[in-house]
């Protein structure tokens, strides 16, 4: 592999489904590789395979979508090496990039211009750990964190990270998770014990200072579709 090729399970252009900017149209690029074996998982075909591309393929993708926003996600993006480099051509190119992370690699060589999503691990995802702590001091306001809430326990738990963690961003995001037919073992709906409205009923009750989300591609398309 070329020393700036990256390893990339798919590249599509769909509405992002999450975060504050969701609705808006995005060229999405999935990295291969996780460090993580999260018992929700709806992409466990990214840790392995994909395809070696170069940033200029990369990029030439990209183009044909006529999108200003993108989204590396994984997987696990940080992984690779070449992720700081392929996300600050891309912002020299005139996009506005944005990261999802486990955040337990650090986030130090693109934070100052991407937009990190950072997903904290909560316990159902069976990779609730505390490295995502040393990342904190480095977000900006402007960065999100995300918790994927399956229980009340992980409900309690996040929450209570919310409450006394003085986290620095000003978007935190509660989502509802919707396993697939690529989630691990046997964890489907039927091991879900906080849906959508139980989530949201909870939000309002406790007046968290968050952002409920639902994955709306999912929604729209099905569980398992990548786009359009």
């Amino acid at each position: 592999m070329a020393f700036h090729d990256l390893l990339v399970s798919e590249i599509f252009y769909s509405l992002q489904g999450e975060t504050s900017l969701s609705g808006v149209p995005f060229g999405f690029i999935r990295l291969t590789g996780c460090n993580l074996r999260c018992n929700y998982c709806d992409s466990t075909y990214a840790f392995k395979g994909g395809k070696r591309m170069s940033i200029a393929e990369i990029q030439e993708k990209l183009r044909s979508y006529r999108v200003k926003n993108i989204l590396l996600t994984g997987g696990e993006p940080l992984l690779q090496r070449q992720t700081p480099l392929l996300a600050k051509t891309l912002v020299d190119e005139g996009y506005q990039v944005s990261i999802e992370t486990h955040g337990e690699i650090s986030i130090e060589p693109v934070v100052q211009f991407c937009r990190i999503i950072m997903d904290i691990k909560t316990p159902a995802s069976g990779m609730c750990r505390s490295e995502y702590i040393k990342n904190l001091p480095l977000l900006k306001p402007n960065d999100e964190i995300k918790f994927v809430i399956t229980s009340p326990d992980d409900y309690q738990w996040a929450k209570q990270i919310v409450l006394e963690q003085n986290l620095p961003t000003h978007e935190i995001l509660f989502s509802s998770a919707m396993p697939t037919k690529n989630s691990p073992g046997s964890f489907d709906q039927n091991h879900l014990s906080a849906g959508p409205t139980w989530l949201a009923e909870r939000i309002l009750e406790d007046q968290l200072p968050v952002r409920f989300q639902l994955q709306i591609h999912k929604y729209l398309w099905g569980a398992d579709r990548r786009g359009v």
